[in-house]
């Protein structure tokens, strides 16, 4: 028999399978893979649709209202023959206009009701009764306020303010019977009142013996404080045990201020017949508000300016305030006398022009000395307010002494002016006893 013999076409792309394989198996596989692909397709067209319908829906409910009250607008404008853009302002602007109003009607309403609340409440003022006369008679009371107990009220208040406490004072004394002196320490003070705007103080302690006053001292000025501590000795020479007796010791505390009257803030008094002074005596004191004491002869202010190249002072009297009465018609004729002194030695005079029939004179007037720089240190200024009499002998009301041998805020303000070359330092004084200076 011949054999047989099988004849295979070459058809270009295909290729024979290989040995193994179904050519059935794979146009399978082929097919199942071809239909994965087309549901994943329509899957994800599925997806793509549902996310937009999603959008659609949500636009449509957002911008539903939007859209309308657009339309309204522009309607309307259409028909104002206006902008839209300018009647969407308007609106806006009387949607506000009319939250204001509400919230001003509630805040008026709720005042009312506060009102009722509080209606016949007392007002206290606490910190008033600190700052001392002057001030509490620019606090008046509303008439509408006032009842028919307003003298049980008052009671109240004096009593409140005879409890008000401005603070307190530690000092020590030390008699020397062979000396025949007294020597005073002020310790410290504490819990002072605030008379500044900041809250504090600027406290200094006068120590003087009553009733002659002739003999001051005074501490440092401590800055911004309410509890000082001075640790300052004075002697009170020639004062013999009997003459002690009769006399009373006064610790003044002041509120210093460079540009208007120092305030006072309270004083103790303390009688020596009182006082074992055979032993050393330390203790604390209760400050005692003061009522018409202190600058009883009146106040000054001037400035001072010293060149040491030149060699020039300028003292420029400004004014002066609340004068001692002099005249029988309770005003006085003031001038300021200015006097360098050198060892208890007038070297020059010059004085003010006169200021009649008033107690608040202005002077505004500029006088210069000449001072050499080595001499500057060895000189006092005074500076002296005189009622004119044309009759009689001109009566001197007060005098301040500054230079290199004076204490308290008269040394502060020469040292200021010193520290200070070609700057006019200007601060208010207190007019001091003019003692014996009534010559011209």
């Amino acid at each position: 028999m011949a054999p047989i013999v099988k004849r295979t076409t070459d058809t270009p792309g295909e290729t024979e399978p290989e040995v193994g394989e179904s050519p059935e198996i794979s146009a399978q596989e082929q097919h199942n893979e071809n239909l994965v692909a087309t549901e994943s397709s329509a899957e994800q067209e599925m997806t793509t649709m549902k996310m937009e319908e999603e959008v659609v829906v949500t636009k449509s409910t957002a911008e539903v209202i939007g859209d309308k009250v657009l339309d309204s607008v522009d309607t309307l404008a259409h028909e104002m023959k206006i902008p839209t853009a300018a009647l969407i302002a308007i609106i806006i602007g009387i949607l506000v206009l009319i939250l204001a109003i509400c919230v001003c009607c509630i805040y008026r309403c709720c005042k009312k009701k506060r009102g009722k609340d509080k209606k016949g409440a007392k007002v206290v003022v606490p910190g008033v009764s600190l700052l001392g006369p002057a001030y509490k008679e620019k606090v008046q009371p509303d008439m509408e306020e006032l009842t028919e107990n307003a003298e049980d009220g008052a009671d109240e208040a004096e009593s409140k303010q005879s409890e008000q406490k401005l603070g307190r004072l530690q000092y020590k004394l030390e008699y020397d019977f062979n000396a025949n002196s007294l020597a005073v320490t002020v310790i410290q003070a504490e819990d002072l009142p605030a008379l500044d705007m900041g809250g504090t103080s600027d406290p200094y302690v006068k120590v003087y013996l009553l009733p002659d006053k002739k003999k001051k001292f005074e501490t440092k000025v401590h800055r911004k404080t309410l509890s000082p501590v001075f640790n300052e000795t004075f002697v009170f020479k020639n004062v013999p045990y009997a003459e002690a007796m009769n006399k009373t010791l006064v610790f003044a505390i002041f509120d210093f201020d460079r540009f208007s009257k120092h305030d006072q803030i309270g004083e103790v008094k303390l009688p020596l017949c009182q006082v074992d002074l055979a032993q050393t005596i330390e203790d604390w004191r209760e400050l005692q508000s003061v009522e018409g004491e202190g600058g009883q002869l009146g106040d000054i202010c001037f400035s001072l300016r010293y060149v040491p190249t030149a060699g020039k002072l300028t003292v420029v009297i400004l004014e002066a305030k609340n004068l001692k009465k002099m005249d029988v018609g309770g005003l006085s004729d003031p001038y300021v006398k200015i006097a360098l002194m050198q060892n208890g030695k007038r070297l020059k005079k010059k004085k003010t022009s006169i200021k009649k029939c008033t107690l608040n004179p202005y002077y505004n007037e500029s006088f210069t000395f000449e001072v050499p720089f080595e001499q500057i240190q060895k000189v006092n200024l005074v500076v002296t307010v005189v009622d004119y009499d044309r009759i009689g002998t001109s009566e001197p009301i007060g005098k301040v002494v500054l230079g290199y041998n004076a204490s308290g805020t008269e040394l502060r303000h020469w040292s200021d002016m010193l520290a200070s070359p070609r700057r006019p330092i200007a601060q208010w004084h207190t007019l001091k006893d003019p003692e014996d200076d009534k010559k011209d």
